[in-house]
């Protein structure tokens, strides 16, 4: 579940992974693509006149609110997010819920950045982490079904809940259709940069099997 699949359908290319890294060195454009994940995630623009580190503070504080009043609602005892994957057994099970579910979304967003030329660890929110970038999309889709539903898993007493969470991804993924939405998503937050999209290289090699028209699920390459 770290990683479900990462190909490139757009063939050999670095185009995208330059303009991801153009976007996240110039400071103007950088705030520019936070604002848009904050807009994107919260439903609202951020505060005016506030830096990145300003508005990483005033989303953190939102989000710790945000999983008190949705563990509140799945009857959850909430003291935190703590989370040490050193010490799995020491969380509770809201934790490891939680802990499951996020792994299972990081996974299929690692897939997706890789699959759409783009470098997990290049981050606009998230900083200094190998799937930096990962984190800062996933972000933007763990509060409509994940979290809630982890919570209600961990308030089920079920003897194995991270079971449990992982087969509920799995069915929420499909349902919702995440796959259809997280590179238009990535492909909206970056363009809040207003900076131009680098042409393609001529010498970028083109996919090996053309694949232009899809005749299986979601995530099916026929």
């Amino acid at each position: 579940v770290r990683l479900y699949a990462a190909g490139q359908p757009g063939g050999a290319r670095s185009d995208r992974l330059l303009y991801q890294a153009k976007l996240a060195l110039d400071d103007a454009a950088r705030l520019k693509v936070v604002r848009k994940m904050y807009e994107i995630r919260f439903g609202e623009k951020p505060p005016e006149r506030r830096s990145v580190e300003q508005l990483r503070g005033i989303e953190g504080a939102r989000v710790r609110k945000l999983y008190q009043l949705l563990a509140k609602q799945a009857g959850v005892e909430w003291k935190g997010r703590n989370y040490d994957y050193t010490a799995w057994d020491n969380s509770d099970t809201a934790n490891r819920c939680l802990s499951s579910a996020t792994a299972c979304l990081y996974g299929i967003c690692e897939a997706a950045v890789l699959a759409a030329g783009y470098a997990p660890a290049i981050g606009f929110i998230h900083t200094g982490k190998p799937l930096s970038f990962v984190y800062d999309i996933a972000d933007l889709f763990k509060f409509d079904d994940i979290v809630p539903h982890a919570f209600k898993i961990a308030a089920k007493n079920y003897p194995n809940p991270e079971r449990e969470v992982r087969l509920m991804c799995r069915d929420v993924f499909r349902q919702s259709k995440i796959l259809r939405k997280i590179i238009p998503t990535i492909e909206e937050v970056l363009a809040a940069g207003e900076l131009e999209l680098p042409k393609p290289a001529e010498e970028n090699i083109e996919p090996a099997i053309p694949n232009n028209e899809s005749i299986g699920d979601v995530g099916h390459r026929s």
